[in-house]
């Protein structure tokens, strides 16, 4: 699914809202959600998950080229955990389409 399909789905189902509006909707949410993890901050969405910053130590990588050593400096990226509830559902979707597929 794409930001705009997004957009597509929240303006389907929801008839108040023009497609502008959705769009406006959807790019509020996530950058606030990109603001608070600039500021490292933890985002936890029930039942879907949480997203927070995993710190990289630097170290030593090798130019695959050359084969010479190069110092990759630390990073922060943002990570992804899903809740309970959204593993749970995922696992049933793919036991079912196992099933599809088998059948």
């Amino acid at each position: 699914m794409t930001r705009s399909d997004l957009v597509e789905e929240l303006a389907a189902r929801f008839a108040q809202l023009t497609h502008r509006d959705a769009e406006l909707a959807v790019k509020t949410v996530l950058d606030a959600m990109s603001e608070a993890l600039v500021r490292g901050h933890r985002i936890e969405i029930r039942g879907f998950g949480s997203f927070s910053i995993n710190r990289r130590p630097p170290r030593i990588g090798r130019n695959p080229r050359s084969g010479e050593s190069v110092q990759i400096p630390e990073k922060r990226v943002p990570h992804f955990k899903p809740g309970k509830a959204l593993r749970e559902a995922v696992d049933a979707g793919t036991a079912l389409a196992n099933v599809k597929t088998h059948a």
